[in-house]
């Protein structure tokens, strides 16, 4: 009864209900969460004589989120009102304090949408610098590799890609985007979603700034701005904050199953000119992970005039055992025997993490919905294999564009919401290379579900080398990454080797590297729904599991002031945006929401 219980509070919260009403009150529990979307105002004296009133703008197409895909779309729609004589205007707005400032990607990039974006890329001078001139796979053991042909028709062949800095591509993009007329709005987090008395979407409104720790207003407390938009577009990236709730709003994942996500962590390296090899791109599977756990290394040589390498480790968030980090099984496969001379003598320059989604064309939700459409990451367009998703991301936004446009200027263009309703979004891209995609590599993830884990997808491999993915079924995947952890009872803690500070390095002095920063007194983003549920279930039943898959070290179990037991601290000030919490969290307790502006990492082109 108890387990069907907890069971039920889990799926009630990820349906938006709060666990409290499910399960137990706060009140006993010591006060976390200050953050007004759990302490709502209206019933806080503090904010009674406070001035709310939020002033708005209007414009034709508001983007929400200035990434790969966002600002695709944007440069074109700019592109065909200049082509048609039509004039709309766009306003992209962006969390990160400078474009580009929280992108985070491998990155190894196909160039089909970027030349179908600006054919003319190289005289615009764009930042691809470094083409792929050596493909490399390989299955590790823990002291051994066995290397794997890659043959061209395979996804992961990667001649005719570039390996970029993807920071330092949508900063261009960025730049491409304001000359064309767009209007960006750098460190202006969108936290709202604003609706017409009809339903349909009717903008978003950006955050709030001026809040003490405590959820008190500051004399500097100055409301956010309304933007109104015709067609709101959301390109957050994964996992969105805001596309979360239209999701929800619109039930937009009634036919897909459901979205499986990966933790993606990333390190940039000055490496030893003699290990330096530009152009080379290399991937391994295997250990340290046993075999039914999902992920891989990446390691991309960059030919920027130093000698750089990306190095990174994706792991899926649908692990068991609640005692592994993701954080440290990437700095013990650095000490692999044929991984660890890359790094001897070299200087490790930045780190970041990001969460990425895996689930494919099976867990696609609907894409459109009335004053609004979903793009990117938002909504999941990633090619697992490839282990690439920004040239689909920006095809997304590029069909999205398309749409749009053809449904604001057309004279006889007609929606039954005020909030515009781009109905033919999705079929047009259904229509397009992304969905062929797609839809040709959409068993490899979920073929690792089968009881020949990792192996099963290297099987399919073999198998959709000979049908080119036009095999005649289609896997499911398991369900939720949140359900998959096994109760730490049942598990054996992983003795993770203490790192040497020379290739491995502890978690804050990494976090230190990612450049993040945060005004220090504002209420948490990490915020609960329940403050009692991190040490009522998450530590007593998985020890915490929260502590483990944060790659910032934001959450922290410290002994209570007694002494007696104890309780989860929360250092947000070290959040690099990842989303991973929001993702894994076995109770779907803890809901991601955007700091103050401005605040986050600071990548510099990872």
């Amino acid at each position: 009864m108890a387990t069907m219980l907890v069971r039920n509070v889990a799926r009630a919260v990820q349906r938006g209900a709060k666990a409290s009403s499910y399960l137990y009150s706060t009140s006993a529990a010591p006060k976390i969460t200050t953050h007004y979307t759990i302490i709502p105002r209206e019933k806080d004296e503090r904010w009674k004589e406070v001035e709310m009133e939020r002033y708005s703008d209007e414009a034709d197409v508001v983007i929400v989120g200035g990434g790969p895909a966002g600002m695709a779309a944007a440069i074109r729609i700019k592109q065909l009102c200049n082509d048609t004589g039509k004039d709309l205007r766009v306003c992209v707005v962006e969390k990160a304090a400078e474009v580009g400032g929280h992108t985070l990607s491998g990155a190894c990039l196909e160039m089909h949408a970027i030349s179908e974006l600006f054919p003319d890329w190289k005289e615009r001078g764009a930042p691809f610098h470094t083409p792929v001139k050596s493909d490399k796979f390989a299955i590790l053991t823990e002291k051994g590799r066995l290397p794997v042909p890659v043959f061209k028709g395979l996804p992961m062949y990667n001649h005719g890609n570039y390996i970029v800095r993807l920071g330092n591509v949508v900063r261009w993009l960025g730049e491409q985007a304001e000359e064309l007329g767009v209007e960006i709005y750098n460190g202006y987090p969108a936290s709202e979603v604003l609706f017409h008395e009809d339903g349909s979407v009717k903008g978003v409104a950006t955050s709030d700034v001026g809040i003490a720790k405590d959820g008190s207003p500051k004399a500097t407390f100055e409301r956010g701005m309304e933007l109104h938009a015709k067609v709101t577009i959301f390109s957050e990236g994964c996992h969105g904050h805001l596309a979360k709730q239209i999701y929800d709003k619109f039930d937009l994942r009634k036919d897909c199953q459901p979205q499986t996500y990966g933790i993606g962590l990333k390190e940039l390296w000055e490496v030893d000119p003699s290990q330096h090899e530009p152009g080379k791109v290399e991937h391994t599977v295997g250990w340290p992970l046993d075999r039914f756990t999902y992920g891989g290394s990446f390691m991309y040589h960059l030919d920027e005039g130093a000698p750089l390498v990306s190095v990174g480790y994706v792991i899926g968030l649908d692990y068991k055992n609640p005692y592994m980090s993701p954080y440290k099984e990437f700095q013990r496969w650095k000490h692999h025997p044929s991984i660890a001379p890359i790094f001897e003598g070299g200087k490790r320059i930045a780190y970041g993490a990001r969460a990425l989604n895996e689930g494919g064309m099976q867990s696609l939700p609907h894409l459109a919905f009335p004053g609004g459409l979903v793009i990117g990451c938002s909504a999941g367009f990633m090619n697992v294999p490839k282990v690439k998703g920004s040239h689909t991301a920006m095809k997304s936004g590029m069909v999205a564009a398309d749409a749009i446009v053809d449904k604001l200027t057309k004279e006889d263009a007609a929606s039954e919401t005020t909030g515009v309703f781009v109905d033919d979004y999705e079929s047009r891209l259904k229509d397009s290379w992304v969905w062929k995609e797609l839809h040709s590599v959409r068993n490899f993830r979920p073929a690792a579900g089968t009881p020949l884990g990792v192996y099963g997808t290297i099987l399919y491999g073999m198998m959709h080398f000979i049908t080119r993915g036009k095999e005649p079924f289609t896997l499911k995947h398991k369900g939720f990454d949140s359900d998959s952890l096994t109760p730490a009872s049942e598990c054996t803690p992983i003795d993770y080797p203490k790192p040497d500070g020379k290739i491995s390095f502890d978690l804050l002095s990494s976090v230190a590297l990612s450049g993040t920063n945060h005004e220090g007194d504002q209420p948490a983003h990490l915020t609960l729904r329940d403050d009692s549920i991190p040490v009522d279930r998450n530590l007593a039943m998985y020890d915490g599991p929260e502590q483990r898959f944060c790659p910032a070290g934001v959450y922290e179990y410290v002994p209570t002031e007694d002494g007696a037991g104890q309780r989860l601290q929360i250092n947000a000030q070290n959040c690099v945006h990842c989303k991973t919490c929001d993702i894994k969290d076995p109770s779907q307790n803890i809901n991601w929401v955007v700091p103050e502006a401005g605040g986050g990492p600071a990548y510099n082109g990872l």
